[in-house]
């Protein structure tokens, strides 16, 4: 549909600064660094001279070095003082990346350098436990990741006092990685490592790498809590990459509802990863989910068969889940070449250093335009050109993009998206907080201004008891249980073969309902299981050895309660919303679907129990007597709110940081809160993500595009590619593609007709507003109120390594 090329550009040298140590610049001058780069030398400056400093350049531009050279030289400078002086009293330096795959590249990186002062080791779920203890007296770097931040470091502060009273450095890797809840947690747990420095004494200065993001000094310094320095002018050589805009063709066949189908993105990118390794082009294909990433390395395998048979062995699928041993080999044999193709989750999208690689392919729309630049630019990182397509899947926002290649090469990227006082996450943090050190009037503003008010309803809980010295932790359990960074809580659920009882693999406890219900598709590394039973009382699901020709897909009902409205915008006949509500989700049958044709094969009902969610949403409220005006009629107005809403919920990620697996949608011609015909799109984490109020503070440039997409869409009457919704829990019916364009032109028109005033707080005439605190309930259960539901609650969660 479209091809553009991003062409070469040259390298800009600057010399190694005065300051870094003869001996440090040797190291470099020994592994080929023979100049540094402008961006590397004033990025490491700025850390040297103590500024906390975001490096936010494109993929491949070194940016380890910005922090390697400031680190390394205060470690080994240090390092050599206390031998001249024989007092052990050396700097150290902490840094976290979000998956143990890049802690450990970054571990190789360091030891080739062959400084004898530097001892690096990484310390995270894998580290054997006899090495830990030498780990914390005797390591002057060490690699971890947030959750062994959390978990095993910061409730275990005073074995790591010597650690922390000599921290000069914290590192920040992927920055950009840290968005949506699971950068809301992290946020937190950066101020209580703050916290605790400081209580013995240490003030280190924090260095980010990020990809390229709008605001990255604003970003960061929301992530650490401390004001930022941004260095943001790539000055590194890369090759031209060619990236071409690919979307499948319509197949012929008729699907759900009768609309046209379009080959899987699954099937189309699974063609090309087989093309390329074929010509022995070193390829990753990037996807979002597991199963996906599984799908294209299994069809790649079974298509090259008939090429040569030594090929199939030579894909591989790789993504979270994985146990240690099989993601370190997968890493070993893909940076060797044995490997020439990989499907991958985000797993390897992030800063492992992969040479070589001639091709990316980008199976469906990343999330963000920051993570598709990202993954393209992992191919062509020796210099070489490459090429990168991006497929585009059945999905809105695929569609809109594939027709509007401007949107993604002509825009600014986004701002990383996160809310650090989400009570949900806040309130449990505080809780741990208190446990490591009590929490005392001082840290309300290292905590923000929320905080003081989360306390009292914690100690009204029972959480937290408050005493002249400050708030203290009054549980025996540890408060670090309280928190799971990477998931909505539950655990993880184990993946157990029925035969051997072998773990294969685990899941996070919000999928389970999606993916390890009973009678659900499991695959891993290309074996295909059938789920038999799915226990969460015990965190388990056990699966048996099977060949199915299908897979399987969840779908569910959602009903939705106004709970109270932060702000407002009146658009003549049209209210703008954002604020609270409750979100009641069940699974309640899951379908059979072909592989190649997406057709339904079957359906069975399940009997698992809904779920209740708090949490933000935007929603949009139409005046019945605007409508009929415009001639929208009452038979066919619930399949045009309908049909608005999905595409609404593909669109949201063109203005926010999510991908569509990040949120949700109902619509109802009436609904019982609000008395109005109503489009509901929210965040689909406890206390909202940030995603929702992005949608609300966009909503004009949102809309429009999810009407030019729909209108650009070549269907007859609605399509996956426009709006129908692949897990609908109303089986995408009813729908109406025109009454849709008509419902956001009336709503666009309307808010064009509007004075350009800001937003208007407003009171919630059928409910007591919710205080700003009720979120720091650990947990909270009360029935909702009736409304009529099309919903599209899609569970997917940040895949880390």
């Amino acid at each position: 549909m479209h091809v553009r090329e991003i062409p070469a550009r040259e390298a800009e040298h600057e010399p190694w600064p005065e300051w870094v140590h003869p001996d440090v610049v040797d190291a470099f001058a020994a592994r080929g660094v023979s100049e540094p780069w402008r961006h590397q030398v004033e990025g490491a400056t700025s850390a040297h001279d103590g500024e906390h400093t975001i490096i936010a350049t494109g993929t491949a531009s070194g940016k380890s070095l910005c922090y390697q050279l400031p680190v390394l030289d205060e470690i080994h400078r240090s390092e050599l003082l206390d031998r001249a002086t024989l007092a052990p009293t050396g700097s150290v330096a902490l840094y976290l990346a979000p998956t143990k795959a890049l802690a450990a590249d970054q571990l190789a990186a360091i030891n080739a350098l062959g400084l004898p002062t530097v001892r690096a080791e990484t310390y995270d779920g894998d580290t054997e436990s006899p090495a830990r203890r030498w780990i914390r007296d005797h390591a002057n770097m060490v690699l971890a990741n947030p959750d062994m931040l959390h978990y095993g470091i910061l409730p275990n502060h005073t074995w790591w006092a010597r650690f922390f009273r000599r921290l000069k450095y914290v590192i920040i890797d992927e920055a950009h990685s840290y968005r949506g809840v699971f950068g809301s947690h992290v946020a937190n747990l950066l101020r209580r490592l703050r916290r605790v420095c400081a209580s013995y004494g240490a003030d280190p200065v924090f260095i980010g790498a990020s990809a390229t993001s709008a605001e990255p000094a604003a970003s960061f310094a929301r992530l650490i809590g401390a004001p930022t320095r941004a260095v943001d002018r790539d000055s590194s050589p890369h090759g031209s990459t060619t990236v071409a805009f690919w979307e499948p063709e319509l197949t012929g066949m008729k699907g759900e509802n009768g609309a046209a189908t379009r080959r899987t993105v699954i099937a189309e990118t699974s063609d090309l990863l087989a093309n390329l390794v074929s010509s022995h082009v070193r390829t990753i294909a990037f996807i979002k989910s597991r199963r996906g990433a599984e799908s294209i390395a299994q069809t790649s395998r079974r298509m090259l068969e008939d090429v040569h048979p030594s090929l199939p062995h030579r894909i591989a699928a790789y993504r979270s889940g994985y146990l240690p041993e099989e993601r370190r080999a997968l890493e070993a044999a893909l940076r060797s070449g044995e490997l020439l193709g990989v499907a991958s989750t985000s797993a390897l999208e992030l800063g492992i250093d992969i040479s070589g690689l001639d091709a990316v392919l980008v199976a469906g729309w990343p999330g963000t335009r920051a993570s598709l630049m990202q993954q393209i630019g992992r191919a062509g990182r020796s210099g070489q050109d490459a090429i990168a397509a991006f497929v585009a899947s059945d999905d809105p926002l695929d569609t809109y993009l594939v027709h509007h290649p401007e949107a993604v090469f002509d825009l600014a990227v986004e701002a990383t998206v996160f809310d650090p006082s989400n009570p949900y996450v806040l309130g449990p943090h505080l809780c741990a907080a208190a446990a490591e050190l009590p929490l005392t009037d001082a840290d309300l503003v290292l905590f923000g201004a929320t905080s003081e008010e989360l306390l009292g309803t914690l100690c009204d809980q029972g959480f937290l008891r408050r005493r002249p010295a400050g708030w203290f932790w009054t549980h025996p359990q540890s408060a670090a249980s309280m928190v799971n960074l990477r998931a909505d809580g539950g655990g993880p659920i184990n993946i157990v073969e029925a035969e051997s009882g072998a773990l294969l693999g685990t899941m996070d406890s919000p999928q389970s309902h999606y993916q390890a219900h009973p009678g659900a598709v499991y695959v891993h590394q290309g074996r295909t299981y059938v789920v038999q039973e799915l226990n969460e009382q015990d965190h388990c699901a056990v699966v048996a050895r099977a060949h199915p020709d299908y897979y399987t897909q969840a779908r569910d009902v959602t009903q939705i309660e106004v709970i109270g409205r932060d702000v407002s915008r009146l658009w003549g006949g049209v209210l703008a919303n954002f604020g609270d509500v409750k979100v009641t989700t069940q699974v309640v049958s899951f379908q059979r679907k072909a592989f190649s044709s997406n057709e339904i094969l079957g359906e069975e009902p399940l009997e698992l129990e809904a779920r209740d969610l708090f949490t933000k949403s935007v929603w949009f409220e139409i005046s019945p007597e605007l409508l009929e005006a415009e001639g929208i009629l009452a038979e066919e107005l619930p399949g045009a709110l309908h049909a608005a809403e999905h595409a609404a919920i593909g669109l949201l990620p063109l203005v926010a940081s999510s991908d569509r697996w990040d949120i949700g949608g109902v619509s109802t011609a009436l609904h019982a809160d609000t008395g109005m015909p109503t489009i509901f799109v929210y965040d689909g984490h406890p206390g909202g993500a940030g995603f929702a109020e992005r949608g609300y503070e966009a909503a004009r440039t949102w809309l429009s595009a999810t009407r030019d997409a729909i209108e650009a869409c070549e269907c007859e009457s609605g399509c996956p590619s426009c709006v129908q919704s692949p897990k609908c829990g109303n089986r995408n019916n009813p729908l109406s593609k025109g009454g849709a364009v008509a419902v956001l032109s009336l709503i666009l028109n309307q808010a064009g007709a509007a004075p350009g005033a800001g937003p208007a707080r407003v009171s919630d005439p059928g409910h007591d507003a919710a205080p700003a605190t009720s979120g720091a309930s650990i947990s909270a259960s009360t029935s909702p109120r009736s409304a009529s539901a099309a919903s599209d609650l899609e569970d997917q969660r940040t895949d880390a390594g």
